[in-house]
């Protein structure tokens, strides 16, 4: 046979084949084995799936070890894995993760043949459409939305965005470092947390006010404001605290929050124009669904001045699915075979006024994470 037969039986084979998908945040990693089902409602199923505290482990490879040995699973050559962060050369730069994570080391130790890269916002971007109507809950706007770009976003241990652009019957997911922008407070509250978050940090991001460490960086400068001695250290005791309305700092807390991530996700629908609607994910807010509602965070995302009836017909969704991450790392990764197998065996082009660039480098498109489904 010759290289383009090649490619296309090694193509074909990697669709059929499981492999593992991974979503790694800065506390928990999700594993999955996975296939393809090829139904373009459901084109991923999962096989056997595993959630892991990432401190628990000596690094990614060992994670995965763990999953493969437990679940007694057999050769498996390929792995897709969905992360935040942003990879410089061989090393993603994350200061979330507990360990460091070297592409190239990881591959090698568990002996695959492909272990390939994606934003993890990019992955959930990808598989929002495979999330059940059950897992949805309208927050705000309409339920009816155009055919705009889509915001997802959402906090964890840091803050993720990411938007899919329809073009031409396919989508484009672009990638964004939403949570490094800086945290614009829109209250005198908000503002007296800059000033004291300011003292330890030269660059208050976002996400050191939209994230679960934010939430605790909030609840102590709240503590250092009133005078007072925090009695919380993790985001969860904190939340629970203020849903059980069992201490008031707490409280206060998690509502300028809410408010801030109102706040946040008004201007990012502005800044990308996303009219096509937006999913709230991320591990937090399921958890504080209904305070979230009663919250001011639908009043602070539509108080946008004049561009109030623009966002008020957006809607804003939250989505509820654990296995979200790794679904969509398949997805993003069967995409990737599919639109480079056609791409290595489309007959070669003339190129004419040099606008045409063919980039191979994964780095590159792990950082620019602009991905596109057929």
């Amino acid at each position: 046979m010759g290289p383009i037969a090649d490619i296309a039986t090694e193509a074909s084979a990697a669709f059929g084949e499981p492999f593992l998908a991974a979503d790694v945040g800065g506390t928990w990693a999700r594993v999955a084995l996975v296939r393809e089902r090829r139904e373009v409602a459901q084109p991923v199923q999962v096989l056997q799936y595993q959630k892991y505290l990432c401190a628990e482990h000596a690094n990614l490879a060992a994670i995965l070890r763990e999953f493969l040995k437990s679940h007694s699973i057999g050769r498996v050559r390929r792995c897709a894995v969905a992360c935040a962060g942003f990879l410089l050369g061989d090393e993603v730069i994350n200061t979330s993760l507990p360990w460091n994570l070297s592409v190239s080391a990881s591959r090698a130790e568990l002996g695959f043949d492909e272990l390939a890269l994606v934003n993890d916002f990019t992955a959930v971007a990808h598989a929002v459409g495979q999330v059940e109507p059950e897992e949805i809950t309208l927050l705000a706007g309409v339920s009816e939305r155009d055919r705009g770009p889509v915001l997802v976003v959402g906090p964890g241990t840091g803050l993720g965005a990411s938007v899919r652009i329809p073009a031409d019957g396919r989508t484009i997911v672009l990638a964004t470092e939403a949570g490094q922008s800086a945290f614009a407070p829109n209250t005198e509250r908000e503002l007296e947390i800059l000033r004291v978050l300011s003292k330890q940090m030269t660059h208050v991001p976002v996400e050191a006010v939209v994230s679960g460490p934010g939430l605790v960086n909030v609840y102590r400068a709240m503590c250092e404001l009133e005078q007072g001695t925090p009695r919380f250290a993790e985001p969860s005791a904190i939340t629970d605290a203020a849903l059980a309305a069992s201490d008031a700092t707490a409280l206060e807390a998690l509502r300028i929050f809410c408010g801030a991530i109102g706040s946040l996700v008004g201007n990012l629908i502005l800044l990308y124009g996303a009219s096509g609607g937006v999913y709230l994910a991320g591990g937090i807010l399921p958890n504080i669904r209904e305070f979230l509602r009663e919250s001011t965070f639908v009043e602070r995302l539509l108080d946008k001045g004049p561009m109030r009836a623009m966002l008020e017909q957006v809607p804003v969704r939250l989505i509820e699915h654990g296995q979200l991450g790794v679904i969509g790392a398949a997805v993003w990764y069967l995409d990737r075979l599919r639109t480079g197998a056609e791409h290595r065996q489309a007959p070669p082009r003339a190129r004419g006024g040099g606008d045409e660039r063919h980039d191979g480098n994964e780095a590159t498109r792990f950082k620019t994470a602009a991905h596109h489904r057929q």
